[in-house]
Parts: C-alpha cells; structure tokens; sequence
C-alpha cells in the first residue's frame, strides 16, 4: 500500500508560485524528477506510490499514454510557472521506469528538452530493473540522451531476493551492468538493501562483493524499514519471518563501509559511496536545499522554500492536467527556522558536513560535547574559508545520525 500524502495547504490551479519563492530562485537552475507509477509486481516491503496493472485495471485515464501524456502536459505547466529555466540533473524513478519502452522513456527526456535548457553535462540517470532490459534498450537510452543509470540489485542471495520479492535473479546484475557499460552509460550505480530478514552478515558481505565484482562507480545501501501497510510488514507481525535486528544492521553498515571503502569507494553520504567524480549530483541538489520540480504522479517539488506534492493516483493525476490543472494535491511554505532545521538534518547526512554558523549559539554549544563522544569531528572546509568550520559525523556518528541531530538541535 502506498504512503499517505502529507497535509498542507491549498494549491492554486494554475501550478504559480509565490512571487518571494520565483525570486529567491532568480535565474538559478533547477533538477527535474520524472515519477513513473508503474510496477510488474508490489515487492512485500515496498510503500511507494507505485501501481501494478491488475491495481490500475483497464480505468480511463490509467493507461501508460495516459501517464505519458500527462508527464508532458505537466512538464509545461512547469515551463510556464518557472520560464526560462536551465536543468542541471534529471532523475526518472518509480516504480520501474524501464517498463516503459525505451522511445517512451526518451521521449519523455526529448519532452523535457524541448521546455527546458539543460546544461552542458547535465547528469541524467533512470532507475532500472535489472529483469526489464536488455542490451539494445540500454543502447537506446544512452541514444537518447540518459548517461547515468541505477541498477536495483538489491541482494546477490536468491533466499533474501525471495524474501524481497524481488524479481531477477542474482547473476542478472552482472549481466545487465556488462551490457550498461558497453552501450556507454558514464556512470552505472548499484542499489543494495540490508537487514532483510533471514540474511546474515555472511549474506550481506557475499552481497557486497558481488557487487564489486561488477565495478560499478556508485553503490547504495539502505537499511529495510518496515513500512506499515506492506506485506513484509503484516508477515512479521504474524511471526512468519523475524522483523529487522539492530545491532546486525549497524554491523552491515560498518561492515559496507570497510569493504567499499577498501575497494576504492568514498562515502559521500550516509547510504551512499562513489568513486571520485561519480557522486549522484541529482540527489546531492536534495540533500543540499535546491529547487527541483517533481512531474508525475506522488511526485514531490521544492521551489525557493515552497514545497508540495502531487495527487497519488494515476487517474486522478491524469484528469488534473486534462482539466488544465495543477495535479497539487497541496503545498506549504517554509519558515526560515524550518529551512535552518532541514539544512541541518539534510546537511549533517553528507561527508562535506554542515556549516557551524548553520547552528544557533546553544547548539553550537552542544558540538564539544558531540565530539567527545566520539559522534562528530569539527574542521576546516574544504577549501578553508576565512575561519569557515564544519561539523561532520564520525562512522560511530553515522550509525547514529538520527540521535546526533536531535541531541544537538534546540
């Protein structure tokens, strides 16, 4: 089942923004999220808005063109709510974006180009199942203009995929990451997930160098959450399998920090390494505060501290646009000590650090005491600005992010 929609207020009809937040964005660029709904099947663990053909049905407004037409009409209610406007990062996720056929998915990239400039260089990545392509639809995508690409590998262990739900089978990566270097993607990044239950730490580090075996440039590893409303959720309250373990988590995290680290990825953020140069610049303009403009259906947008999000169904996304329509479901404007609390839980994720003068003068007070035990460092920026500092967690403090943020703010 898929997440409830926060609450918020009202969104106008005509997608506009308010005059403070168009300012505040200038002539800056912005980051596009493209949000494809659909999905083969609903992993057990999965909450995100994402429909399989059999929860969709053969109702108006729900077929792919459906999706497709309206990802472009919203696309330029964009273009006319942001104007002249340069993209820097584009990200398509889903669901599974690569259900779609590849002159589908590159026209929805051709869609983008016609309303917006993109930039030299621009990062353009899609998720990818690895059971959903092949090698002449990846040499299409990197025809069409995509240059990064994530691979949902998930496990190399056929007993925790099978946990998962997932769909491909554990050499399938490997394979699909051959094919995805020889079409000439630039970046190929892995996505992996730990503390599935059932997998042990001897699981989890045959996943690892599985997946160094495929010499991707970027790799993810998430910790499971369990979501109320999924099946592995209602399967572990039922006793079928155990729910997650703490302590063997934080031993995977530190353990996918020593092997990928000794392998010659850097952490760049709290789930996230990367050989030099390779970061995902799509999620760093999240984590860092920027705009970005979210088209599909669920998708979530920020705008110079104005924030909303779109309505969840593909029907009722589709008949919004159809109308003319904004597809808001509703928005909220941020206060500036909101924006401060979000920069530092945002910020304090990522290996760069956060700025100390992001801090008040009691949380300032706090970081001693932090850095004591053993949860922060404090250092120059990098490059050194005039007395610039940072504080930045220590791997002790990354396994304990969520405590270190609330510990030091006010």
């Amino acid at each position: 089942m898929p997440s409830v929609l926060p609450s918020g207020d009202p969104a106008p009809p005509d997608g506009s923004l308010p005059e403070a937040a168009v300012a505040e964005l200038g002539g800056g660029p912005v980051s596009l999220y493209l949000h494809v709904p659909f999905c083969a099947t609903r992993c057990g663990y999965c909450d995100f808005n994402t429909y399989t053909a059999d929860e969709l049905g053969a109702a108006p407004g729900t077929s792919r063109q459906a999706f497709l037409d309206a990802a472009r009409a919203e696309l330029a209610l964009a273009a006319r709510v942001l104007g002249e406007r340069t993209v820097t990062t584009v990200f398509v996720g889903g669901g599974t974006p690569t259900l779609l056929a590849a002159t589908e998915l590159v026209g929805l990239l051709d869609a983008a180009r016609e309303r917006f400039r993109f930039a030299d260089g621009a990062e353009v990545t899609t998720e990818c199942n690895p059971e959903s392509v092949d090698a002449a639809y990846l040499e299409a995508l990197v025809a069409g203009g995509f240059n990064r690409i994530s691979f949902g590998m998930q496990s190399s262990r056929p007993h925790v995929l099978r946990v998962l739900e997932r769909r491909h089978t554990p050499g399938r990566t490997a394979q699909v990451v051959r094919w995805a270097r020889a079409a000439g993607f630039g970046s190929i990044s892995l996505d992996l997930i730990y503390g599935t239950p059932g997998e042990s730490l001897d699981d989890w580090r045959a996943s690892l160098h599985a997946a160094l075996d495929c010499a991707p440039d970027h790799l993810s590893a998430y910790a499971l959450i369990i979501e109320d409303g999924t099946r592995l959720a209602a399967q572990i309250r039922r006793g079928e399998v155990p729910g997650p373990v703490d302590d063997l988590q934080a031993d995977c995290y530190e353990l996918a920090d020593r092997v990928l680290t000794g392998a010659g990825l850097t952490w760049y953020e709290l789930s996230n390494w990367a050989r030099p140069g390779h970061e995902c610049r799509h999620n760093l303009a999240y984590w860092r505060g920027t705009s970005w403009w979210g088209v599909g259906p669920g998708a979530h947008s920020h705008v110079g501290g104005v924030r909303w999000w779109n309505v969840k169904h593909p029907r009722a996304y589709a008949a919004a646009l159809a109308q003319g329509r904004s597809p808001a479901a509703a928005r909220e404007s941020l206060a500036a000590e909101d924006r401060r609390l979000e920069r530092v839980l945002l910020e304090s994720r990522l290996a760069d650090g956060l700025a100390v003068d992001v801090l008040t003068a009691t949380e300032r007070h706090r970081v001693p005491e932090l850095a004591a035990r053993g949860l922060v460092e404090v250092g120059p920026s990098i490059p050194a600005g005039a007395g610039a500092s940072l504080v930045r967690l220590t791997l002790r403090g990354r396994l304990l992010a969520d405590a270190v943020v609330r510990d030091l703010l006010d």
